[in-house]
């Protein structure tokens, strides 16, 4: 049984999903009061439970393992001080690495298999690279945002513990995901923004955007689906040969062929983008040659694959 933080969230719930499909049962840890989705009926109660509890609870967490037993831990829930001003910096910082430990606690008491840890494609802020970026490349001290800065904190915690706990500990470097139940604005690319603006007939709202939004820019960016089903197959590999693994889709996709795959199931949507590319702009994708060898992971959706479901699940009423 994999015990998974965030699991009702975005992109913890279609792992959970992909979980359940590979034949696993999960339960999902949440701070906050929450019910089993409609989606996940068939499995509650029997491989699908929800367990209410702070995982900066140490006694809290544990006691979980004496409900259900534990095989599997995946952290898809932030160990950073997040909203930030929700809290005091100070104790902000020891609760966000207070939860972390406590998951190694954990890891450790209930002699789990594997400790997945949802690291991010921000820690290769300020990298120079020709081409893909790999999981050996060094990373900077530094990081433009508290995400990545406290992403390379838990990646540098977990090769530690590893070594002195014995808790075999993987970083999961999860590039830009996108799909229904994901973020809309996003900061970072405007995936979300088009399609939510094409399944409503309205004008999309870009305004939220770091940066130019060119045709010609892009970003290595993964449906949630195919996101979901590769963090599932990392988590439940008999071997993997490495502690950290990219999870993209392995290219770019550039505005212009996200516009065009929306014209395409959407001929009057709203999607003209200037057309050029940003001077300087950074477009590597991550390299995913790790994730494809020591799991066969191919992605399952392209962008016009992607977009259609997409639409068609915002037109069936979802709000996102």
């Amino acid at each position: 049984m994999i015990l998974i933080t965030g699991g009702l969230g975005f992109i913890g719930t279609h792992t959970t999903r992909a979980l359940l499909d590979l034949g696993e049962s999960c339960v999902l840890v949440q701070r906050r009061p929450a019910e089993v989705p409609e989606t996940f009926a068939a499995e509650a109660g029997e491989r699908l439970f929800v367990e209410r509890a702070d995982v900066s609870d140490e006694r809290a967490l544990l006691e979980i393992g004496d409900r259900h037993k534990i095989t599997g831990i995946m952290h898809l829930a932030g160990s950073m001080p997040w909203p930030p001003g929700a809290h005091e910096p100070i104790e902000h910082t020891e609760l966000a690495l207070r939860s972390l430990l406590n998951l190694f606690r954990a890891a450790r008491d209930w002699q789990v298999r594997r400790l997945g840890l949802a690291s991010t494609i921000g820690v290769y802020a300020g990298i120079t690279a020709d081409g893909p970026l790999g999981e050996d490349l060094p990373l900077t001290m530094s990081a433009p945002h508290v995400i990545p800065r406290f992403k390379k904190i838990g990646e540098l915690l977990a090769g530690h513990l590893e070594e002195v706990a014995g808790v075999e500990a993987v970083n999961y470097r999860i590039g830009g995901i996108w799909g229904p139940l994901g973020h809309n604005p996003d900061p970072f690319f405007p995936a979300p923004q088009l399609v939510h603006a094409a399944a409503r007939g309205t004008e999309p709202d870009l305004s939220a955007l770091v940066g130019e939004v060119r045709a010609g820019n892009g970003i290595d960016v993964c449906y949630v689906k195919d996101c979901g089903r590769a963090l599932a197959l990392l988590q439940t590999a008999g071997r993997l040969r490495h502690r950290t693994y990219n999870v993209a889709s392995g290219r770019i996709t550039t505005n212009g062929e996200l516009a065009a795959a929306i014209r395409e199931h959407v001929p009057d949507a709203r999607v003209d983008l200037p057309e050029g590319r940003t001077p300087g702009a950074v477009d590597n994708p991550l390299d995913i040659t790790r994730l494809r060898e020591d799991t066969g992971f191919e992605p399952a959706y392209d962008t016009r694959r992607a977009v259609a479901e997409y639409v068609d699940w915002l037109r069936a009423g979802h709000e996102r």
